[in-house]
This record gives C-alpha cells, sequence and structure tokens, in this order.
C-alpha cells in the first residue's frame, strides 16, 4: 500500500510541477507529461519502476481513450467520414508502411521484419495528436477532421495487423530463440492458426455481447437510479472486454475500443461518455508520462546517432507521405502541412505491437528497444514540430501579399456595401443583398476559404480589413454601409472602432458572439449588432416546439414574443453595461419577466385564434403594457 501511494505521490507531483511551466513556455501539457516522465523514469531520477512495470501501468489511460474514441464510431460518423477514414487514412497506412519496409530492406532486414517494421511504425499516436490538436484549436476544423479520420483507420487496421503479423513468424524463425518467455495469453502456446481463430473469436464474442447483453444490462442498472453504480458498471464493461482481449493475446486498449464501437448506436452512448470522461485526462496525462519514462537513456547514450537518425528519418518520412496524400486527396498546403506534422510522429499501438511481434518472433528483441526508444522521443518532439509548424504558417501568411495576385485590384466599380469576413455567416448575408441588386467588395484574409470561394466565381480580396488604407482602397469613404462578419472577436471591435473614426457617415453593421461582446461593438462605433447565433436558435426553438405538440402558429407566435422581449431588454440592459454586479442582477430579473410573460401569453391564446397567433405586429404594445402590469404588481 505503501509503495502505490509513494508511487501516486510521485507522479501527480511531477505533473503538477512539470506541466504548468510547460504550458508557461508555450510547450503544451503534452510535452510537459514527457519530460516529466523522463525525469522520474527508471533510466534518469528512478522514482518510479522499471520500464516494464511503467508501460503496463500506462495501458489503462489508452483503454480509457479508445474507448471514448469507440463511441463516437458510429456508422453514420464512417459513412459521412470515408474518405478522410477510408480513402486517407487507408492511403497513409499502406503507403507509409511500404516506404518504410523498403527503407528497412536496404538497411538489410528481411523482407518479413522490414513489412513488420512498416506497418508497426505507420501507427501514429492518437492520444498525442488529438491532445495537441486540441490545444492548438485545430480539433474541430478540417485538420483535425482529416487527422481524426487517418487515426480512426489506423485503429481500426490494428484489428487485422494482430492477426497478420504472427504470419510473417513462418518466414522469421530467426527471432523465435528471443520469444522465449512470451506465454502471457492464454492461447500463446496454441498453433498460430489457432491463435487467430481465438482473436477472431473474441472479437465476435464482444461484438454479440455488446448488442444483446450490454444493452438489457445498462436498462437493468439504470432503473436503479444511482449514477456511481452506472459509472462503475460502464467501467466494469470496458476492463471486461479489455481483459478478455488480453486473454487472447491482444491489447487491453484494442479491446476497449471495440466496446466503445459496439456501444455507439446505444441509447447510453451520451451517459458512458459524460460519466467516464472524467476519467480521460488524468489518465491520458499519466499515459504521457509513462512514456517518457520508458525511454532508454542508456541505450540512446550507447547508440545516439543511430537513434536521432531513427527518428528523423521516422518523422521525415511520414511527413513526407502524409503531406504527398493530403495533397493528392485535395488539401490546401497549409492544412496538408498541419496533417502531416501533427501525424509524423510513432503511436502508443507501436509499443503493443512491438511487444507482439518480438514474443511472436518476427522482430528482434534488440531492435524492437531501438524502435521502442525511436518512438517515444518522436512522440515527445510532437508538440515541438507543432511549433516549428506554427512559425511556418505564420511566415506563408506573410509572405501571402507579395504571391496573391487580388491583392488591393478593386475594380468592380463603386460599391455599395463592403464585407469584411466571408465566412459561413458572412455569405449568407452578401448573398442576399447581392440578390437584392447591391454591389458589395468584400476582404477576407483567410487564403484557403479564398481559393475555395473562387472555385464557386466569388470574387473576393484577400486582406487584413483593420487596415485603414485597405479600406480607403476597398471604397469604404464612398459606400454606404460597411458589414463586419470577421471570425476574430477582438479584430471585430477593432474594425469598427477603425472605420467609425474614420468614415463617420458610413453605417456600420457588425456580427456579434453574444451580449456582451454585442454592448461591445455598440459602445465602439457600430450602428446595429446581430448575435451570430440569436436567430438560428430562436428557429430551432420554434421548431422544437411545434415536435412537441405546439401548433405553427402558437409556436411561432411564442418565438417572435421572445424575440421581440429580448431585444427590448438588451436596450434597457446596455446602460448597466460595466456594472457587473447590477447588471447580473437586471439579466435575472429579464428573464424571470420572459417566463411569466410567456406562460400568460400561452394561457391567454384560445385553441381556436390562429389568426390572432400569426399576426405579431401588436407584440411591441402588448409587452409594455404586461411588463406596466408587472411593475405595478
Amino acid at each position: 500500500m505503501e509503495n502505490i501511494l509513494t508511487q501516486t505521490l510521485v507522479y501527480l507531483g511531477a505533473a503538477v510541477v512539470s506541466v504548468p511551466i510547460a504550458k508557461r513556455l508555450g510547450l503544451g501539457s503534452v510535452l510537459g507529461y514527457l519530460i516529466a516522465g523522463v525525469l522520474i523514469g527508471p533510466f534518469a531520477l528512478s522514482l518510479v519502476g522499471d520500464q516494464a512495470d511503467v508501460m503496463k501501468f500506462a495501458e489503462f489511460g489508452v483503454v480509457i481513450l479508445l474507448f471514448l474514441i469507440g463511441l463516437e464510431v458510429q456508422p453514420s460518423t464512417l459513412w459521412d467520414m470515408r474518405k478522410a477514414i477510408f480513402g486517407l487514412g487507408g492511403a497513409q497506412v499502406v503507403g507509409t508502411a511500404l516506404i518504410i519496409a523498403a527503407a528497412a530492406l536496404a538497411f538489410g532486414l528481411p523482407w518479413q521484419t522490414a513489412l513488420a517494421v512498416g506497418l508497426v511504425l505507420a501507427m501514429s499516436s492518437t492520444a498525442i495528436v488529438l491532445q495537441t490538436l486540441d490545444e492548438k484549436g485545430l480539433r474541430q476544423g478540417p485538420v483535425g477532421r482529416a487527422a481524426f479520420g487517418v487515426l480512426l483507420l489506423q485503429d481500426l487496421a490494428v484489428i487485422p495487423l494482430f492477426a497478420l503479423l504472427p504470419l510473417l513468424a513462418i518466414g522469421a524463425p530467426q527471432h523465435a530463440a528471443e520469444a522465449g518467455g512470451h506465454g502471457a495469453s492464454l492461447v500463446s502456446h496454441l498453433p498460430v492458426w489457432a491463435q487467430t481463430l481465438s482473436v477472431l473469436a473474441a472479437v465476435a464474442a464482444v461484438v454479440g455481447g455488446g448488442r444483446y447483453l450490454v444493452r438489457p444490462l445498462f436498462r437493468f442498472i439504470a432503473k436503479a437510479r444511482l449514477r456511481e453504480i452506472f459509472t462503475a458498471s460502464a467501467l466494469l464493461i470496458v476492463v471486461a472486454v479489455a481483459s478478455l482481449m488480453q486473454t487472447v493475446g491482444l491489447s487491453p486498449a484494442l479491446g476497449a475500443f471495440l466496446a466503445g464501437v459496439v456501444l455507439a448506436e446505444s441509447e447510453f452512448r451520451r451517459e458512458l461518455e459524460t460519466d467516464i470522461e472524467p476519467f480521460r485526462g488524468l489518465l491520458l496525462g499519466l499515459f504521457f508520462m509513462t512514456v517518457g519514462a520508458g525511454v532508454d537513456l542508456p541505450l540512446v547514450a550507447r547508440q545516439p546517432l543511430t537513434l536521432v537518425g531513427l527518428v528523423l528519418g521516422l518523422m521525415v518520412l511520414k511527413f513526407l507521405v502524409m503531406y504527398g496524400i493530403a495533397r493528392l486527396f485535395g488539401a490546401h498546403k497549409r492544412g496538408a502541412l498541419a496533417v502531416a506534422t501533427a501525424l509524423a510522429q510513432g503511436g502508443e499501438f507501436a509499443f503493443v505491437l512491438l511487444t507482439f511481434t518480438v514474443g511472436a518472433g518476427v522482430i528482434g528483441a534488440q531492435l524492437a528497444a531501438l524502435l521502442t526508444a525511436a518512438i517515444a522521443v518522436s512522440m515527445a518532439l510532437t508538440p515541438v514540430a507543432m511549433i516549428l509548424y506554427e512559425r511556418v504558417a505564420a511566415l506563408m501568411d506573410a509572405a501571402i501579399p507579395d504571391v496573391t495576385p487580388d491583392t488591393g485590384d478593386f475594380d468592380e466599380g463603386e460599391p455599395d456595401i463592403i464585407i469584411a469576413g466571408f465566412g459561413r455567416f458572412g455569405q449568407v448575408t452578401g448573398r442576399l443583398l447581392s440578390a437584392n441588386g447591391f454591389k458589395s467588395t468584400v476582404l477576407d484574409s483567410d487564403i484557403e476559404q479564398i481559393e475555395l470561394l473562387q472555385r464557386f466565381g466569388r470574387r473576393v480580396h484577400y486582406g487584413d480589413a483593420t487596415r485603414l488604407d485597405l479600406l480607403r482602397q476597398a471604397g469604404a469613404d464612398r459606400a454606404r454601409m460597411l458589414i463586419v462578419a470577421l471570425d476574430d472577436r477582438e479584430k471585430t471591435v477593432e474594425l469598427v472602432e477603425t472605420a467609425r473614426k474614420a468614415f463617420p457617415n458610413l453605417t456600420i453593421l457588425a456580427r456579434a458572439w453574444d451580449r456582451r461582446h454585442a454592448y461591445d461593438l455598440l459602445s465602439n462605433g457600430a450602428d446595429a449588432v446581430e448575435r451570430e447565433t440569436f436567430e438560428s436558435a430562436l428557429a430551432l426553438g420554434s421548431t422544437a416546439l411545434q415536435k412537441l405538440g405546439f401548433r405553427a402558429h402558437r409556436a411561432h407566435r411564442a418565438a417572435a414574443f421572445f424575440r421581440r422581449h429580448d431585444r427590448r431588454m438588451f436596450e434597457e440592459l446596455r446602460p448597466m453595461w460595466g456594472q457587473e454586479e447590477a447588471y447580473m442582477l437586471a439579466s435575472r430579473d429579464a428573464a424571470q419577466t420572459m417566463d411569466r410573460l410567456l406562460n400568460a401569453d400561452l394561457h391567454r391564446m384560445r385553441p381556436g385564434d390562429a389568426g390572432g397567433a400569426w399576426d405579431t405586429a401588436s407584440l411591441d404594445e402588448e409587452l409594455r403594457e404586461r411588463a406596466q402590469q408587472e411593475g405595478a404588481d
């Protein structure tokens, strides 16, 4: 017990000290965890157990991560992302494996061993890539989708790899002697074909059990209405499936991933995610530390040049292959660069596959140890590589005005409107205005968005709209209106302030994120603002009311009532903006008033009064009267 507490204290203490420092230095939390692991590992300060113990301890972090990823792998997701998963991901695995295998053959390895090395090193780190993309804000965009598709295919590819890799041992008997002692699984003494059948039977048991046994079990437990028991049951399922897979010689993380996939269509999916999510962050941090602790520093010291060559060769080869494949699949240069950089390292499954191939006699133990160190170092270098990518991307952005022929060439004539920002918000506004005969000049600073819009025949000028000289050149001193639809909150405020001072007669309409941002924009000179999600959320709410049984006219009136009251409250609360306490109290009172007024209006409407519900012209007067009555009461 004392040893467990000591180990826990060491891991938690190292994380608490190293990660905030790494974040302050701009290195990211992943690199902080890895550095902490190297320092406390058996080859540095030796505050934790040896490498084998550390890697066993690391496994459950990946188990939880892969289970959560599996929960997201619904058939509809696979179909929607089929190009990224089966196209981009399949090409990456096959291309990378073949090129690395060819390089290994050139260094004199047998073809069976070379192919196994290629397949193992084709894997990238799901844990590190997703964590890094989250921190860089790239997870939800095209870069994140492409990277997730490739990682998902890699995770799926592990299933056939566990069945395929032992078959390579048939032609590679020279390592069989090194495999002694590999008897951790109950089927390791069986012939290769029997082991393969055992693996397939275990996978079938997980799929069948998840579909026909686990759901009834969760329904039974859910009736008890004890959340902690539901959480314990979710962890029980994960651990049980992982143990089953380990029994047949597969990775526990692979079993957890399969369990997640099976439960992805379950009605309990969201509850499972919510219950297990809190474990993910801490366990992933522990996993990263164990990866750092697993770096064999004496081996690095004995063969530094070999290790450096392996790491650089691995990362450069994977980068070039991924970049080329991404470009072939239509990615822009910057997006392809980001995806290739993110996926250039080895992966956590590589550690499991290396152990598996050594036990099967496909890869020698000494080569496996060297590859393990190279993979760990490449994972540690991933945050650094992403920092370098950001520097290169910044240089690319700085160079764009010099190579973009459309910059400053405003030849559309006298514009009625200037639109700054032509993303998902600005496009809708611009198309509406153009369809009604108004001429507009469009500015945007996202070169990938500009190239995409140009394919559809839209004329968009590259440039930073906050530059006063660019606004003048675009015709702001002659235009009737400026519409600010930028994706950056601070730049939106800056542009509104700049334009108001330079062009006092220009009408300025601005996109706001929320009510606070809207007040900032109005105080800096905007004539009118529109909160970007307000109308769409209101429309969805009206649809929800109809789906819940309201007639269309009732839902329409409720939405109109809400809109008018919210906008009236927006104006009434505006003078209080900046007085935090008074503003919060007034906002709460306004929300309560809204609820009472909506409820009163609902009961006032007669079932057959459809015409009155569609007629919302009198709502402003009704709102004033009812507000006065509220105040009198």
